[in-house]
């Protein structure tokens, strides 16, 4: 059985994008009969790095899924978050030797296509599984 570290950036301008993503997510686990170990919940996707990195050099994690969801502003502050936050999880990934998956959704999408993607929690979870399962082989 997998075991998992999920985290969960709670920023959400206008909804339930996330709290979709994360049942998603916890659906995906228990159909695949994996087990999330401990989740770990931080204000937004650029703090997600820290907290993969936390429960990636857990002995009873095999994988970390992390979830977000960066809504498009006036500015260009989304692209500066989204590219961070995939850099500082792809390094905790290959530092720790753990797979890391990337469920944070956006840089550059309106409210309507963050609520039309809240599937890629359950496809992070899904991601990890197969990630962690093949690397064990």
């Amino acid at each position: 059985m997998v075991q998992l570290g999920l985290v969960v950036a709670q920023y959400d301008k206008h909804g339930e994008v996330i709290g979709e993503m994360e049942r998603g997510a916890r659906e995906a686990a228990a159909a695949r009969d994996a087990n999330i170990v401990d989740t770990v919940s931080v204000p937004g996707s650029y703090d997600t790095p820290l907290a993969a990195d936390r429960l990636a050099r857990r002995s009873d994690v095999d994988a970390v899924a992390v979830l977000g969801a960066i809504i498009s502003g006036d500015t260009d502050h989304d692209a500066v978050i989204g590219h961070a936050a995939a850099q500082g999880l792809t390094d905790v990934s290959l530092d720790r030797d753990t797979p890391v998956t990337l469920g944070i959704i956006g840089p550059g999408m309106s409210q309507d296509e963050a609520e039309a993607r809240t599937d890629k929690g359950g496809s992070a979870v899904t991601s990890a599984i197969e990630l962690a399962t093949e690397l064990e082989q």
